[in-house]
């Protein structure tokens, strides 16, 4: 089973974004006060429960704990913020994103296998 790890600070984002050069990475924008937040959380962990491609690194980041970071990833990719959020990028670019209730297990699926 492949996990997320939880992005914190913004030196632990920076290093995401400049390794996406190396490998992709997707992230969770999840808000802990949010119901439809918690599942799209359940849905991405049933996504990494399972199956869940090898060839990307998988993280989150706690929106209201870690403001500073969820600011920095909308600036850096260039998507609107919102939350749950998920965000799929390789080489420092998005490649596809979606939020609310679009967050599934199924559709991740089908991004990114």
């Amino acid at each position: 089973m492949s996990a997320w790890k939880e992005l914190m600070t913004l030196e632990e984002w920076q290093q995401v974004l400049d390794h996406s050069t190396e490998k992709p990475a997707v992230v969770l924008k999840h808000s802990t006060a949010c119901p439809v937040s918690a599942s799209a959380l359940e849905e991405y962990e049933e996504y990494l429960a399972g199956k869940p491609n090898g060839d990307v690194d998988y993280y989150l980041v706690k929106v209201i704990e870690s403001r500073p970071v969820s600011n920095q990833i909308a600036d850096d990719l260039g998507i609107k913020h919102a939350s749950p959020q998920i965000l799929y990028f390789k080489n420092k670019e998005s490649v596809w994103n979606t939020s609310h209730w679009s967050v599934t297990s199924k559709h991740i699926t089908a991004v990114l296998d």
